[in-house]
């Protein structure tokens, strides 16, 4: 059976080629339209299963405007374009195709970038139906078990992370036969860590009376249907709610989603998600929970435990308890450090993706630790038996990059005097990393996105094309969008990397986790340096706090290292921060403070080497504690321009 495609392209000689080019492929094109009315009219009148869409269209509105709607009768679509700025990008990439074609494009990118798109649909219908079996199975698994009643209704709450993340959860049981209304609430603490928030929990907190939260509780509002809101939309509804006005003030919550379950007693459960990310809720999680409403009526029914009940009309009651839920998914790697919500979001993603075998794009600033996230990946994935390749695609000489990436055979220029296996064919079956994305020449751009594709390589001098078989992790520190809007980076490979993008925040805005890291790097300098320390002091805590962190994860590490290497007692009580760094806690670093990773790095080299006064090899010398061959340490100090008297 022929596949309907209908070209929505308001160029028509552009439009009778696509029609030309599909035709001869066996491809079924039910219409061209030029405008949004008219290709409503189109879908209406023959379902189409994908929609080739120009973004620039006849008439006040855009493709776009045509992607929501789309995305709403689950069909399929890939963009057509040829102009775009960073803005357009933004909204196109919301709007989540199924691919993306740079005008012109070859026949061979166009048929090839169709075959993804409608197997990434099929793959994502197949991956809905799955997560709803799978939901539906780990609730059956909890009703049956024989464990504590309060263990299964916390597994329950924990099983919807998964599907509908959240950072603060409610769930009301109204019992309208008893004019009664209990409620339970939870707050995301750690991975599968959650805190319950009673009533004198919530009251010191919120810095309000019992009266108070009576008096705010009635005009609550009801759950009376699947609904959610985002950021604006979000604080703006809750004007009219007081209650979740400073429940979402209390806890810097920027999202909410609400979904009504009724039971088979009578009773109604009223759930509310709550993100502290201001897009925390889509129509996916829409989807998901108006197929899990089914699933959670017995479950709710068979695990409800009055033990987490509270009640603002009763006495103040308080828990105080944090719980521990056995994770129900792959837990990300422990060296992924923090409680923050920035970071836990991380982990789900991490969690999520790394048993599928998709493209995933780490996007971050220098030093968040994005290869530390790409090895989590690789871990968890079904490839962990299988090798990890890491190339990083800045280092790589401009005119040995191909080579390096795909290989050569013997005598296919000056210089091959044998064959060579590329990065990719070492790593078939396994996981390449090819870190730092952004910089890789616009040429090399045009066959990885062959890659990606087909699936296929071929060597420098070969004759023939290599199947293989490679999951892709990428990462950069750029901005893509940027990139591509000054035409430095390909807007097509741009969205074929950008299928599940990871965006790693930076230390600044996740201080909160600066505590525990300082924590991990003192306990792992100090074994491996052999000095007792065991804690820092609480001045150094608010220097820690106080500074702005330019060289995010990575300065801290190497930060705690300098310090214990200068450090004589068991707690830090002097940290050696940037000298240009001010002295003032409060006061905000300005630009000509925040240094390059480079910088960084020349200080603590030169810092270990005035602890080694000068020696860098040999038993204790510089290289033995900065874990490096000494000739390579030699490189570095040439390359930083250090000299004696710097040490």
């Amino acid at each position: 059976m022929q596949r309907k495609i209908l070209i929505v392209e308001d160029e028509s000689m552009i439009a009778l080629d696509l029609k030309l080019i599909l035709t001869k492929a066996g491809y079924q094109v039910c219409g061209m339209a030029s405008s949004v009315p008219e290709a409503l009219e189109l879908v209406s009148a023959h379902k189409p299963e994908l929609v080739l869409l120009d973004i620039y269209l006849k008439g006040s509105k855009t493709g776009i405007d045509l992607a929501h709607i789309l995305t709403e009768r689950n069909i399929a679509f890939v963009y057509l374009s040829a102009n775009f700025d960073s803005g357009i990008l933004d909204k196109a990439k919301a709007t989540q195709p199924y691919g993306f074609l740079v005008k012109p494009f070859r026949q061979n990118e166009l048929l090839i970038t169709l075959e993804v798109a409608f197997y990434r649909h099929q793959n994502s219908l197949e991956s809905k139906i799955r997560n709803q079996k799978a939901f539906e199975n780990t609730v059956r698994e909890i009703i049956s078990d024989t464990g504590d009643q309060d263990q299964k209704f916390l597994r329950v709450i924990s099983s919807l992370q998964q599907y509908v993340p959240f950072d603060y959860i409610t769930i009301t049981k109204i019992s309208p036969a008893q004019n009664r209304k209990v409620y339970t609430t939870f707050l995301r603490i750690g991975f599968n860590e959650y805190q319950q928030i009673g009533t004198i929990e919530f009251l010191n907190i919120a810095r309000i009376t019992n009266e108070e939260m009576k008096v705010l509780h009635p005009d609550s509002g009801a759950v009376t249907k699947l609904e959610y809101a985002n950021g604006i939309d979000f604080h703006r509804d809750n004007q009219s709610n007081r209650l979740r006005k400073l429940v979402a003030k209390t806890f810097d919550l920027h999202s909410g989603l609400k979904l009504p379950v009724l039971a088979t007693d009578g009773n109604i459960y009223a759930v509310s998600f709550y993100s502290r990310k201001d897009e925390g809720y889509n129509n996916d999680h829409l989807t998901f929970l108006s197929y899990a409403n089914q699933t959670l009526i017995p479950a709710f029914d068979n695990t409800w435990s009055s033990k987490f009940e509270t009640s603002p009309f009763e006495e103040a009651t308080s828990t105080g308890f944090s719980y521990v839920v056995p994770a129900n998914v792959p837990v990300a790697d422990k060296k992924i450090i923090g409680n923050s919500h920035q970071i836990l979001t991380v982990q789900d993603m991490v969690s999520i993706v790394a048993p599928l075998d998709t493209s995933v794009l780490i996007l971050g600033e220098s030093g968040t630790g994005k290869e530390r996230i790409a090895k989590s990946i690789h871990q968890l994935s079904s490839r962990n038996k299988q090798p990890l390749v890491i190339v990083n695609c800045a280092s790589l000489p401009a005119n040995l990059i191909e080579s390096e990436l795909f290989g050569h055979e013997k005598g296919s220029f000056t210089g091959a005097l044998e064959r060579r296996l590329g990065k990719f064919e070492l790593a078939d079956k396994g996981t390449i990393f090819l870190d730092e994305i952004g910089e890789m020449p616009q040429e090399l751009q045009v066959k990885l996105l062959r890659v990606l594709q087909e699936q296929e390589i071929e060597r420098i001098g070969g004759k023939a094309p290599i199947k293989i078989n490679v999951r892709i992790i990428a990462a950069t520190n750029r901005v893509l969008e940027k990139e591509v809007e000054e035409g430095r980076f390909r807007l097509d490979l741009y969205y074929r990397l950008y299928v599940f993008p990871i965006l790693i925040p930076p230390l600044r805005e996740r201080k909160e986790d600066i505590p525990v890291l300082a924590d991990h790097f003192i306990a792992y300098f100090s074994a491996k340096i052999g000095r007792k320390v065991n804690g820092i002091s609480n001045e150094v805590l608010d220097q820690l706090m106080s500074y702005n962190w330019p060289g995010n994860v990575r300065e801290l590490e190497h930060l705690i290292e300098r310090s214990i290497l200068l450090n004589s007692g068991p707690v830090l009580q002097q940290i050696f921060l940037p000298k240009l760094y001010s002295s003032a806690l409060n006061a905000k670093p300005s630009e000509e403070l925040l240094k390059s990773d480079e910088q960084n790095s020349r200080d603590h080299i030169v810092a270990v080497l005035r602890k080694c006064k000068g020696r860098v090899s040999g038993a204790g010398g510089a290289a033995e504690i900065l874990d490096m061959q000494p000739t390579t340490l030699h490189s570095k100090i040439k390359k930083l321009g250090i000299q004696k008297e710097d040490y």
